[in-house]
């Protein structure tokens, strides 16, 4: 905890907390109260800038810095390479939306594109980095990313204390992983359950098997599309997350539905990840729980659905 009270005082002059609200059409369609943290509302539309801002806080020099995404985690490091003065270059998949590359784009990093998915992107970004000298930043495996993504569960913590379950959606785990680090520290009674696409398991199967293994990506939701777990996020979620669940795609775009209908939020896929697990296994949440909107970057085949 002690990295994660520093990332918060390193993050005060740049993001000030986000809101955590109920809605009563909400609660009334899940059957209970529901909190939602709405990391929508970040400069860059997810959760992610937390713990970019941090790491290159904590970077101390002056190196490029190279990266791959599909998107949230690309801006979020595109986003804090601007306001600490470094260059970034961001690797995407061939596929990646246009709209998230230009999002990059605009914040001054430069985006190559390679590759059919993740796996292929992160070949290229490490071979990018060893060439030009640059410091690869792993989405995943990075304890500065996991402290500065913490800031937004204590943020949770403290305006709604006494709550039962915090649902988080999985791409890398990060944020699983620092839920459950914050929790175990301030709100030992709160139990973490993690949700990930049934069409991208890697996290889920990983922690299942106690060791990282690798899946086939074939979900439509781009925050989850990760095709393998990571060592750093699995280690800290082994003894501490108390269930992981699986949903289907479908059931993302219907949460995603139900967001924008009774609590007046956009929310991206993976932002809706969570509240599609309340509904779909009520029988793992207590009558208190919170999920998390990790960020609101639609695409508009997502806003057309």
């Amino acid at each position: 905890m002690t990295d994660v009270l520093s990332a918060r005082r390193r993050l005060a002059r740049h993001l000030p907390p986000t809101p955590a609200w109920s809605y009563p059409l909400l609660d009334d369609a899940a059957g209970r109260t529901v909190v939602v943290k709405h990391e929508n509302t970040q400069p860059t539309g997810a959760f992610k800038v937390r713990g970019a801002l941090n790491l290159l806080a904590c970077v101390g020099d002056d190196r490029p810095v190279v990266t791959y995404s599909t998107g949230n985690h690309a801006r979020a490091i595109a986003y804090a390479a601007r306001v600490h003065g470094v260059d970034a270059t961001i690797v995407m998949p061939a596929g990646a939306a246009e709209l998230k590359v230009r999002a990059v784009e605009a914040l001054g990093a430069k985006v190559e594109r390679h590759g059919a998915g993740m796996p292929e992107a992160e070949a290229v970004a490490n071979a990018l980095a060893a060439a030009i000298g640059a410091r690869i930043v792993s989405p995943g495996d990075e304890p500065a990313l996991v402290a500065g993504v913490a800031t937004a569960y204590l943020e949770l913590f403290e305006q709604h204390p006494g709550l039962d379950t915090v649902v988080v959606p999985v791409g890398t785990g990060t944020g699983a992983a620092a839920a459950c680090l914050v929790a175990a520290a301030v709100s030992p009674r709160t139990r973490v359950v993690a949700v990930q696409s049934g069409a991208a398991p890697a996290a889920h199967d990983s922690w299942r098997a106690g060791t990282c293994l690798r899946r086939a990506i074939g979900t439509r939701v781009d925050g989850l599309a990760t095709g393998r777990g990571f060592d750093l996020p699995q280690r800290l979620l082994r003894d501490r997350l108390a269930d992981f669940v699986l949903v289907d795609d479908d059931a993302i775009d219907d949460a995603r539905r139900l967001l924008a209908r009774r609590a007046h939020t956009q929310a991206e896929g993976a932002g809706a990840a969570a509240l599609a697990a309340v509904l779909a296994r009520p029988e793992l949440m207590g009558p208190a729980v919170a999920v998390m909107v990790t960020g609101g970057n639609a695409t508009e085949a997502e806003l057309t659905r």
